[in-house]
């Protein structure tokens, strides 16, 4: 059930280093979230994170970035970050990101974002992804979970029915 009071969270996952398709792809979910009333979370960095929130933002909404590092520097936070988390934890942070998320969006991305689409599954997080990895169990079965698009119009539908 959504909480009626806490604001809710959209966590994005994608590479830092992005196609243009994928950055679109990416402001436009960072958009339609803020749009609904959802705060935008990434890792803080480029590519598909700066997107997402660039998105967000100019679409009038909230941003925030579980970091890596523990002080600003590497491209931490990208400047479209309202709300920067220094944790000086590295790719553990992968974890806080997912946990502190009520769904998550994989655009792209490399081991990292396949990190992160693991630990929700592990959690019982929902992921929508669009042209990310795709996992299944040993036997080839796809987690409930996991939620694979192909066409950038479907997902963005889907989240506006979704997020509303």
């Amino acid at each position: 059930m959504i909480d009626p009071v806490r604001m809710q969270v959209l966590a994005v996952f994608g590479g830092s280093v992005a196609t243009p398709e994928e950055q679109v792809v990416a402001e436009r979910v960072g958009a339609t979230a803020a749009q609904c009333g959802w705060v935008v979370l990434t890792g803080g960095g480029s590519g598909v994170m700066a997107a997402a929130s660039r998105g967000a933002v100019e679409a009038g909404g909230l941003t925030m970035a579980i970091l890596p590092n523990a002080i600003p520097g590497g491209g931490y936070p990208n400047p479209w970050v309202h709300i920067p988390v220094f944790t000086g934890a590295g790719s553990a942070r992968n974890a806080f990101n997912v946990l502190s998320a009520s769904l998550c969006v994989a655009i792209g991305g490399g081991a990292g974002t396949l990190s992160e689409i693991a630990l929700a599954l592990k959690n019982g997080v929902a992921v929508w992804s669009w042209r990310s990895w795709g996992v299944s169990d040993p036997k080839g079965d796809t987690p409930s979970e996991l939620r694979a698009f192909n066409d950038a119009d479907e997902l963005i539908s889907a989240l506006e029915d979704a997020l509303a």
